[in-house]
């Protein structure tokens, strides 16, 4: 195996509880219930993607540029206030990839504008060659094209490359792009179709680390 490649959110920092957070409390302002089941399905989805689910849930006249102006709002707020939660061991294994030379890429969902602004706050956007962004392509996770075209710009073949993922849309998206899924489940405990996808399940990135060790080539 040659290279690695990781999500960002729920994987090196805990912000999808803070996310679920923000998207529960504007639905509450708001009047609309049931965001505690909505939004789980939304995990590791791009903007296209999560409106279609928000639309359906609450019909097709739903403002949702509006809301997701609210939810970040919020969202910001909360990281103004608290700090960015960083995953356990996200210091320890990307200063450990740093000298195996090995290319590590990192594939969100999240908007290019707000993943640069976390990896840079978190002084972390050195360790990755490529940034690939749910913006940049139509349809991210659990579609493998993010996972792909992370891969092409570092310039390895899928199979030859590990993802790092904490959730099914994420876990799908690696394995249908063919490459190696490593689950670190955060808020969605693994089912049965993601531990059948799953090349690795640990419980955090110490583990991953101790397990690329062994098998990554140098």
């Amino acid at each position: 195996m040659k290279a690695v490649v990781f999500d960002m959110d729920g994987v090196l920092f805990d912000t999808e509880i803070v996310c679920m957070k923000a998207w529960v409390a504007v639905a509450e302002e708001n009047g609309m219930e049931g965001m505690e089941t909505v939004f789980p399905h939304c995990i590791g989805l791009n903007s296209n993607d999560s409106k279609r689910i928000i639309l359906n849930a609450y019909g097709a006249d739903f403002d949702y540029a509006e809301f997701r102006k609210q939810t970040h709002a919020w969202f910001v707020k909360y990281i103004e206030e608290n700090g960015l939660p960083i995953k356990p061991g996200v210091e320890e294994i990307l200063e450990w990839l740093k000298t195996t030379q090995c290319p590590v890429g990192l594939a969100s969902s999240t908007v290019r504008e707000s993943v640069i602004r976390h990896l840079e706050l978190a002084k972390i956007r050195e360790h990755f060659m490529t940034v690939v962004t749910g913006d940049m392509v139509e349809h991210s996770k659990p579609r493998p094209d993010i996972y792909l075209r992370a891969c092409k710009e570092l310039g390895v073949e899928p199979k030859e490359a590990y993802a790092i993922e904490d959730s099914p849309n994420g876990i799908k998206s690696a394995f249908e792009a063919g490459m190696k899924p490593i689950l670190v489940p955060d808020m969605i405990a693994p089912n049965e179709e993601m531990r059948r996808m799953s090349h690795k399940i640990f419980r955090d990135l110490r583990e991953v680390m101790g397990y690329l060790k062994g098998n990554l080539a140098g």
